[in-house]
């Protein structure tokens, strides 16, 4: 009884130490963004006499928020449904023909491209992209799918050797080919993964700085991300504005991967029922 509590208490301590970790940015963001200048110059985690709401109004005007706002969401949108479809198939492709060589190379080479460095292969890849004039908002969208393929495709293997064949069989026994097995008995029971790969391919076209820094050169294309540039200059940066720009920028993708959290531990608790 004595080890198990001091175990607990042991937890408790990194529990508390890890919340601080991740609720300490968070609040020096928010007291930051509704400071102003000379509020922020004389403490910068302490609160403000008067909350400045009107930082993230001008922040929203300088960023042109609602627009880029558009411009990440088609982005993020049509990158995580694009992903999804696509990465599913070739990974059902594979995890169902593992008994073939081609499919084992094919798996293999998948998984050893997990450890190329992304900078190695961007600037190859932003000079192919601008050879084929898709060096805009299509391209980036292209880029995702693909740079992403490896790492989704072992997630999906990994998770499609849990679903047992005599699922399939038993469809096959009815007539179904193997197009309406998929997307009939396959694609629904990869539910809790396919939410999984979604939230990873969300979170990185949402945040993602570089590649779009380096795809996208027409201004009214830009991301969320790329627009934080607005705030600084080559002397002084404005901190309030910015912070207040950061915080509008990751309130959206924050309440999505709440919502979505919620949905993957649903369906895992449904299957492990079933």
């Amino acid at each position: 009884m004595l080890r198990r509590t001091k175990t607990n208490w042991i937890a408790m301590a990194f529990l508390i130490v890890g919340s601080l970790c991740i609720l300490f940015p968070i609040y020096m963001a928010i007291m930051v963004s509704v400071k102003n200048p000379e509020e922020l110059a004389q403490s910068v985690l302490g609160f403000p006499a008067q909350i400045h709401w009107g930082n993230f109004q001008q922040a929203m005007a300088v960023t042109h928020y609602f627009h880029t706002f558009l411009n990440s969401l088609f982005i993020t949108c049509f990158a995580v449904i694009l992903t999804v479809l696509t990465h599913s198939m070739v990974a059902y492709a594979i995890a169902r023909n593992m008994h073939k060589r081609f499919y084992r190379y094919l798996y293999n080479y998948f998984f050893a491209a997990m450890f190329v460095p992304f900078p190695i292969l961007m600037l190859p890849l932003v000079r192919q992209m601008s050879h084929l004039g898709l060096a805009d908002r299509v391209g980036l969208i292209i880029l995702y799918i693909v740079y992403g393929i490896s790492q989704n495709v072992f997630l999906y293997v990994g998770y499609l050797k849990s679903i047992p064949m005599e699922l399939e069989e038993a469809a096959l026994v009815d007539g179904a080919n193997r197009w309406r097995i998929f997307w009939r008995v396959v694609f629904p029971l990869m539910a809790p993964m396919n939410a999984t790969v979604a939230i990873l391919t969300g979170l990185w076209a949402w945040n993602d700085f570089l590649l779009p820094l380096v795809m996208l050169s027409n201004p009214n294309q830009y991301t969320l991300p790329l627009v934080q540039y607005a705030f600084q200059s080559q002397y002084s940066t404005n901190y309030s504005l910015a912070f207040a720009s950061y915080l509008l920028a990751l309130l959206p993708m924050v309440i999505l991967y709440i919502f979505f959290q919620k949905w993957i531990v649903n369906n895992v608790t449904k299957g492990a029922i079933k």
